[in-house]
Parts: structure tokens; C-alpha cells; sequence
């Protein structure tokens, strides 16, 4: 079945008829929560008012909360205040209060103004408060008068936006008029990242995912506070990026996909957009370009890429590790230069990942060679490089390696991380969306075993690697997801989520507030809101979700 397409169980289909009444269940449950005084009463006099979410019941955990003083309610009155001013910070900070009224107008029915003079919920800008919480950290004061969210760089203040999103009731996701009240609890929270880097990746060369598709997922990942998305562009099965100088990559070589669809590739500006759209979510794309393994679809496009100068056939299954671009062949870092120096040109952020896994038909010392090439083609354009744990074999300065294994480390890899090689924890039998939950999941695979909502959660990335590697040589965490099995969002998102949760929490969250029955207490409330966005999530009978 790994070569074919999978539809979504009928077993499913009673929770999506079920959002007919999403909106009575969502307000009842919203009524339900835990934490903080009563709201003041509503508009309509006669409704009893419903509790505010406690201001510690987000994910990611907060790192400080102080609960108390008098809730605040979001009504018709309400008015966003963002920072005056011409500067680029100053307008990302307007992007971001633009963003809390986009999300917040359909589900209220309330007119919401943004602006600079005045308002009772305020996105502020303070440079004094990057020696506290970073440029991606917050406060959020919330009481009576209003709720105030504090950041030293627009990027806090957007994820500042996150956590107010989820101190409102599930049913302000909603797109279309619910029947609220909308309060806030009094307090404040402190918060700022473990680490530097919280990343999502997405396989769109297995099966292709168009650019609509990979916006939803970028929107989903944002409120768990990701600020970087992988995109895997390349594989055996297609190549989904337009490259000028050799265009029959994407033209031949991402023409089909597993099970033999068909395909698809992104031009250049559909490309820019997805950066654009990721950067006004505070996330940075990271490129792959998997080599020189993972390569078939460019060897079937280009026979001079092949040691023997025959084009392969196009290829539609699942198995790895068959390919490799002819390392002895200068026309292969012709090839290469052009690739990177193409994708470089298109995109802002300072990594590119070349992959560099699975290289099993490459001999060792031609692996250690091309990669050697290829890392530095990579530094002159000025970027760094990102490459699969592989890459140890021959790091250069500043290269980053993730990790994709399940033993807490290889050796090799441990070695490089004391030596000053920085690494993202992806361990396969932790963060990797695509694994089964259980035997009987009907999408994903079992290589490295099942993985259900508490193994891929409950672990720490700081003390994860063995052999005395510090919590300093870690980046930060990604949650892989790859798609073999997988070729609509519905499916993305059922393997997704709540792991994709998890896993955020692991990036950011400090290792005091980490714990399994804390967190799972949290997910709970997670429930109604991804119902409440069209959601299709798995139902761990690990949480008590009712």
C-alpha cells in the first residue's frame, strides 16, 4: 500500500458532520474552562458569562505566568492599537495586529479598527525588553481596561498574538459569527524560546502539495509559535522547483509522483510567494535539495548527470537509496552551482539544505568528496548549510546537521556536536509526523516503530544526546513530515496533529515546564479549537479529549 494513494477512513467521517453543531459545543466548552474570575457580563444581559482560559493552559508552556486581577472581554468597543511610524519594524508590527483582527472579525461579527492612537488591546514595541525575552519572547498584560502585549522585535509580538488566540474561547477560530462572550483572564506572562530553531518540514517531492496547501499547514504551525518551515523540494519521485538553467527538472522530472499522479513543480514567482506568505507568519522557508542520493528525478531529466550517460526512468515507488549523481563528472558541480546559486538568489533566509542522507549507492570517499564540493558551493553564495546527520562525515565550519536517527546519537555524530557542529533533534522515533500511531493507522509508515502522542512528546531535546554532547550544541527541533502516504491536507494534518503540538512545545518551552501529564492536560483544550478550524486531528485515546 506505500506506493498508493490513501483516502481518510469512513470511520472519520461522523466527527466532520459533526461541525454542524461545532458552533453549540465549541460555546459550551469555551464555558467549561479552568482558570481566572468571571467575565463581565455580555451584551445581550442575560447570558451567564463564561470563565476565561487559565493563562497557563497554552502550548507552548509559557515560561512565567502570574495569574490574577480582573479578566478582560474582547466586545464591539474593542480597538486594536499597534506602533506609529514608517519603520520596517513598525509596520511588521502593524502586519501583526492586522493578522489578530483577521482571526478574531469572523467568529466575533466585531468591526475590530486597527490603528495607532488608541485601543483597548495593544501591540507595543520596546527595545528594553530584548535583554529579558529575546527578539521572539513577549509579555502579555492582560486586565480589566484592556490586554498589552510587549515584544523587543515584531516576531514576539506576533507569537505574543498566538497565545492571546488561544486564552479565548476554541470557537473564535471559527469563520463565521459565534455567539461568544470573549474573555481574556487577568495577568501576566513572560515568555520567550529554548532554542533558536522550531521547524516543521514538509515532503512536497513524494507527493506534491500546492501552494494553497502548504499556506494552510504554514497557518496551522504559526499558532504553536514554529518559525521555520523545511520544505523537501526534491526526491526520487519529483523535483518541485522551476530552475531556469535547467529547466527540464521540474518539467520532466516533476511530472509525476508515488503511485504515478501527476505531479507538479512551483515556478519561481509561486515560490516567492510561499517565502512571503511563511515571512508574514514570522517563519523562515529552508530549501532541499537532497544530493547526491534522493536524486532520480534529476537523473531521469538529465542523462549527463548519470556516470554512464543514460537517463533513468522516471520513478513512482517508495524505496531509497538506489540514486546517485556521478560524482566524478565536473558537469555535476556545474549542475550543482546552478542549483544552489538559483535557489539562493530566491530565497532570503541564511540556510540551505542539501540533504545528504540514504546515500547507499554512493561509495564513501565519493560521498565525502561531493559533499565536501557541495558545502562550499553552498558558503559561496553566503549561505549555511543544512544537511541530514550524514553530513558528519565532513562538516564544514559552521554546517548544521540533523539529526534523523533513534539511537541518541551515532558516534560520528556525537563527535562533530563536541567539535562545534550545531545539530536539529529530529529523531525519527520521536518527531516524525509520518509515523504510525498505532498498527492499525491507516496512513504513514513503521520503520521506526509507532509513535503515539506521548513517545513523540515525552522526551528533552537539551539531554536527548548521549556521550556528554551539551544542550548549547542544540539548534533546535523539527517535526518531519513525509509523503509517501500522504496527498491531501486532511491526511496532513491527521498526521500532524497533535504531534505537531508536541513537538513545538519541545522547541520552546524550558525544561522545568515539560511534562507529560501537564501537557496532556493542556491538549485537551486543543481539541475544540482544531475542530473549530477544520481540523482533522487523531484522537489519542491517550488524552481525554471529551
Amino acid at each position: 500500500m506505500r506506493g498508493h494513494r490513501l483516502r481518510i477512513p469512513p470511520h472519520r467521517s461522523p466527527r466532520s458532520l459533526a461541525r454542524l453543531g461545532v458552533a453549540l459545543l465549541l460555546t459550551v466548552a469555551a464555558g467549561a474552562g479552568a482558570g481566572g474570575a468571571a467575565a463581565p457580563g455580555t451584551a445581550d444581559g442575560g447570558r451567564r458569562a463564561a470563565a476565561p482560559a487559565a493563562l497557563d493552559s497554552v502550548i507552548p508552556a509559557p515560561a512565567a505566568v502570574a495569574p490574577g486581577g480582573s479578566p478582560y472581554e474582547i466586545t464591539a468597543d474593542t480597538a486594536i492599537r499597534v506602533p506609529a511610524g514608517s519603520s520596517a519594524a513598525a509596520a511588521s508590527a502593524r502586519g501583526a495586529g492586522e493578522y489578530l483582527a483577521g482571526v478574531l472579525r469572523p467568529s466575533t461579527g466585531f468591526e475590530l479598527p486597527v490603528g495607532s492612537k488608541s485601543g483597548d488591546v495593544e501591540l507595543r514595541l520596546s527595545a528594553k525588553l530584548k535583554t529579558a525575552v529575546g527578539t521572539e519572547g513577549y509579555e502579555l498584560t492582560s486586565g480589566a481596561d484592556g490586554v498589552l502585549i510587549s515584544a523587543a522585535a515584531p516576531a514576539g509580538l506576533f507569537h505574543g498574538v498566538q497565545t492571546l488566540r488561544q486564552l479565548l474561547p476554541p470557537a473564535v477560530e471559527a469563520d463565521t459569527r459565534q455567539d461568544g462572550p470573549w474573555p481574556v483572564a487577568g495577568g501576566r506572562i513572560t515568555d520567550e524560546p529554548r532554542f533558536a530553531y522550531r521547524s516543521a518540514m514538509l515532503d512536497v517531492a513524494r507527493h506534491f502539495f500546492t501552494v494553497e496547501q502548504v499556506k494552510r499547514y504554514i497557518d496551522q504551525l504559526a499558532l504553536y509559535k514554529y518559525n521555520t518551515l523545511h520544505l523537501h523540494l526534491t526526491d526520487d519521485q519529483g523535483w518541485r522547483l522551476a530552475i531556469d538553467s535547467w529547466p527540464n527538472l521540474a518539467e520532466y522530472g516533476g511530472s509525476t509522483q508515488v503511485g504515478g499522479g501527476p505531479g507538479g513543480y512551483y515556478t519561481k514567482d509561486q515560490y516567492r510567494e510561499l517565502v512571503a506568505y511563511a515571512a508574514s507568519r514570522h517563519m523562515t522557508v529552508v530549501p532541499e535539495v537532497d544530493m547526491p542520493g534522493h536524486t532520480n528525478a534529476a537523473l531521469a531529466s538529465y542523462a549527463e548527470l548519470n556516470c554512464d550517460g543514460v537517463a533513468p526512468p522516471l520513478y513512482t515507488g517508495t524505496s531509497v537509496g538506489f540514486s546517485s549523481l556521478c560524482v566524478p563528472k565536473e558537469v555535476t558541480y556545474d549542475f550543482v552551482d546552478d542549483v544552489i546559486r538559483e535557489l539562493a538568489e530566491l530565497t532570503p533566509g541564511r540556510y540551505l539544505h542539501i540533504g545528504g542522507d540514504e546515500a547507499h549507492s554512493t561509495p564513501h570517499d565519493e560521498y565525502v568528496a561531493f559533499m565536501e564540493r557541495a558545502q562550499a558551493i553552498v558558503a559561496g553564495y553566503g549561505k549555511t548549510v543544512v544537511g541530514w546527520h550524514q553530513i558528519t562525515a565532513s562538516p564544514a565550519e559552521g554546517t548544521v546537521a540533523q539529526y534523523w536517527g533513534t539511537t541518541d546519537g551515532e558516534q560520528e555524530v556525537i563527535d562533530a556536536a563536541k567539535a562545534g557542529t550545531p545539530l536539529v533533534l529530529s529523531p525519527a522515533n520521536r518527531t516524525y509526523l509520518d509515523m504510525k500511531y498505532h498498527a492499525q493507522t491507516p496512513l504513514g509508515l513503521s520503520w521506526a516503530g509507532y509513535v503515539e502522542v506521548r513517545q513523540s512528546y515525552d522526551w528533552d531535546p537539551g539531554t536527548y544526546m548521549r556521550g556528554g554532547v551539551p544542550e548549547s550544541a542544540i539548534l533546535g527541533v523539527e517535526a518531519p513530515l513525509w509523503s509517501e502516504t500522504l496527498s491531501t491536507s486532511d491526511q496532513i494534518e491527521f498526521m500532524a496533529f497533535p504531534r505537531a503540538a508536541g513537538a513545538a512545545e519541545l522547541g520552546w518551552s524550558p525544561a522545568a515546564k515539560l511534562g507529560w501529564d501537564g501537557y496532556r492536560d493542556r491538549l485537551v483544550a486543543q481539541g475544540p479549537r482544531w475542530e473549530a478550524m477544520g481540523i482533522d486531528f487523531y484522537r489519542s485515546a491517550q488524552v481525554p479529549w471529551e
